[in-house]
């Protein structure tokens, strides 16, 4: 959620804030705009697909230094999108201006847009450091705030509504949280931070009621209401100095709106006045005062939080009562963060918002590629089958019945499972530069999997089920080290599937990069030694990176490409774990480095050869040879779920990519030739391999 103007009104009114010194204390952070503002706030890679390994980084750093202070993290997630629909103009808004800022990032203009997979590597860093956690089934803001006041800690965010929740240990914005730079001795380490109350904002104000801070949130505008503008018009007419285009400021109406409101004892004798304003014959009645007090009870805080008991006993249980017909061994795994927010929104309201990614805009989204992908998962949680769709402009408004081709409504829909009518989820993506809808059917793997009978069928028959999907045959991915098995899988659909077809050049530089993160994640956690050849390579590989901050010589075709890579990716390790991981999940961050996957890119287009970039390393070379023949395996199967898509998109290129990247002045006979080896390699990189994985 969020305030207009209420966090540049307490930034521009210090005094409103208290300088604290934060150590030895529970901490209850608001994961989203924690993620959010570290990779913001730290300037890293945006425009070439984001630098997971850096993001990385960052967050260890970060909770190490919680560490040192002797705070204690409890990280809370938003889920899907609220039923409701009351925010989904908002959501919808957003994504539209996301892709505006993609494309803008895309020609070298200053915007800001999240890489596509920076969720799903904040939660693998957070359980390989044992940081706790839970992903809410849909918006958060009251969970978080609950928690804090029942355990009575401050709360880490950047999210404005907090400025209006009435916390008693305060609300610290990430603005002011000095992580970076500890101070204090050696056992008193503390975090310079400022921290805020609802009390002390009042004071300001004559000591106004804290409970009128809702009204003037409302009545302001947050993404759940809208500002009424003929209600504010008429106030500001009441108010000194009303009037003039100062008015039309969110900050300065903010300060207008508490002055107003200081001049009354209750919300009751406010909405009254409210009522008068607006004509009505009956005080505190009518539609608007329902409107208002219903948004204020978005900042009733509950006296007893559910997610209390999850912190302290371990996570065990579904902290909520299990909706939408999903077991609750599903719910389990989405409290864990371990299914994503995707499957809530599936289950609940058959509706999904995409990521949204830095690519050519004059070609269709990178999405797209991974679409077959998302019709298994889709036909998984609803039972679908069949294949097609159709596409709808969101233009400005909402559409509130879903319907498919035939008419058919949600609730219909619902009704359809387990007969032959087609059942629809409603995909929210980029066409061109505008926000589009695209119905898509769902799908059922060619073997049928029951969503409540999953944990009884064998991990072999869903690993089945995941490589069907792909198209890869098992025994092509035998020679991979097991972690690996799952990117490589995706790397081959991907060949068949992107458009335009992937170039050597281009699955060249994914795999190198592959391999990259192999070598830095076995000289960080490899218990015997390593050589300093491969340390030597690692530096190597770091210089060839491309400048993040870059504004020339960028490669959007490329960027395209592994934009439709990530998309398959992220698609497919959601299809795992919706599957129960029959295949191991792999560490993002030792996949894909935006900066470095370029520069790997500009040297092998520029006529670099493959096997210099890795120094000469034996092992390095196997590996990357070990991938290079899996990925182009000729024996993968179609997918079972190819023919999938949307009416009007065109055919998508079933097998398409078969043979392609073919070596070049011999580099196909010298790849083949390393491959003889590859038989071990396996076995060998597993001596390096930590238990984390």
């Amino acid at each position: 959620m969020g305030v207009q103007g209420l966090t540049t009104f307490v930034e521009e009114h210090r005094h409103i804030l208290q300088d604290v010194r934060f150590r030895d204390s529970p901490l209850v952070i608001d994961g989203c705009s924690l993620y959010f503002r570290l990779y913001f706030n730290h300037f890293l890679d945006q425009q070439h697909g984001g630098d997971y390994d850096a993001f990385a980084d960052l967050l260890h750093q970060f909770f190490s230094q919680l560490a040192a202070c002797d705070i204690q993290p409890f990280v809370v997630l938003d889920g899907g999108v609220d039923p409701s629909d009351k925010k989904f103009d908002t959501l919808c808004q957003r994504l539209q201006c996301r892709i505006r800022d993609a494309d803008g990032l895309s020609q070298g203009r200053r915007k800001s847009v999240l890489p596509a997979l920076i969720r799903d590597v904040f939660v693998q860093v957070l359980y390989q450091r044992g940081v706790p956690l839970v992903q809410c089934p849909f918006e958060a803001d009251s969970e978080i705030a609950c928690l804090a006041h029942q355990w009575r800690c401050p709360v880490l965010t950047n999210d404005s509504d907090f400025y209006v929740f009435d916390l008693p240990g305060g609300y610290l914005p990430f603005t002011f949280f000095q992580w970076t730079h500890l101070k204090g001795s050696a056992h008193q380490r503390y975090i310079s931070a400022r921290s805020y109350t609802t009390a002390k904002l009042c004071r300001c104000f004559g000591n106004m009621s804290q409970q009128l801070l809702p009204l003037c949130a409302v009545l302001n505008g947050n993404d759940y209401c809208s500002p009424n503008e003929r209600l504010l018009g008429l106030l500001d007419a009441q108010l000194p100095g009303g009037g003039g285009g100062k008015s039309k400021s969110s900050v300065y109406r903010i300060e207008r709106l508490l002055h107003w409101l200081s001049s009354f004892s209750s919300v009751s004798e406010a909405l009254d006045e409210v009522s008068l304003l607006m004509g009505s014959k009956s005080r505190g009645t009518g539609p608007l005062i329902s409107h208002l007090v219903a948004g204020m009870e978005d900042y009733h805080i509950n006296p007893q939080c559910n997610l209390a008991l999850w912190f302290s006993g371990g996570g065990g249980a579904v902290p909520w009562e299990p909706i939408a017909g999903l077991p609750e061994a599903l719910w389990l795994a989405v409290a864990q963060a371990m299914l994503p927010s995707m499957v809530v929104d599936v289950a609940v309201t058959q509706r999904v918002l995409l990521s949204l990614q830095v690519e050519n805009c004059r070609l269709p989204s990178g999405n797209v590629c991974a679409q077959a992908i998302r019709q298994a998962i889709y036909g998984i949680l609803l039972g679908g089958h069949g294949d097609g769709g159709t596409s709808e402009d969101v233009g400005g408004g909402r559409r509130r019945g879903r319907r498919g081709p035939g008419g058919t409504s949600a609730e219909q829909q619902g009704k359809n499972q387990g007969s032959s009518a087609p059942l629809w989820v409603d995909e929210y993506d980029r066409m061109d530069l505008k926000l589009k809808i695209n119905q898509v059917e769902a799908v059922a793997p060619r073997t049928p999997l029951p969503v409540d009978k999953l944990h009884q069928v064998s991990v072999a028959v869903r690993r089945g089920v995941l490589l069907d999907v792909l198209g890869v045959k098992e025994s092509s991915l035998a020679p991979l080290p097991v972690h690996l098995k799952l990117a490589v899988a995706v790397t081959a659909f991907w060949l068949r599937n992107a458009k335009p077809a992937p170039s050597s050049h281009q699955l060249q530089a994914l795999l190198l990069c592959m391999v990259y993160g192999e070598l830095s994640w076995n000289t960080q956690h490899a218990s015997q030694g390593y050589r300093a050849a491969e340390h030597h390579l690692l530096a190597y590989l770091d210089r060839v990176r491309v400048n993040s901050a870059g504004r020339q010589g960028f490669d959007i075709a490329a960027a395209h490409s592994f934009s439709q890579w990530q998309s398959c990716l992220k698609s497919a390790m959601y299809l795992n774990q919706l599957l129960l991981l029959p295949l191991p999940e792999p560490h993002l961050l030792c996949l894909f480095s935006g900066t470095l996957v370029h520069g790997l890119h500009r040297r092998l287009k520029g006529g670099q050869a493959a096997e210099p970039l890795l120094g000469g390393t034996p092992l390095s070379w196997q590996l990357y040879s070990a991938l290079l023949v899996a990925a182009r395996n000729r024996s993968s199967n179609p997918p079972a779920t190819m023919e999938g898509r949307t009416r009007g998109g065109g055919r998508r290129g079933r097998g398409r990519g078969r043979g392609r990247g073919r070596g070049r002045g011999g580099r196909g006979a010298k790849v083949a030739e390393a491959a003889t080896g590859v038989e071990d390699v396996s076995n060998r990189f597993a001596l390096l391999m930590s238990s984390d994985w």
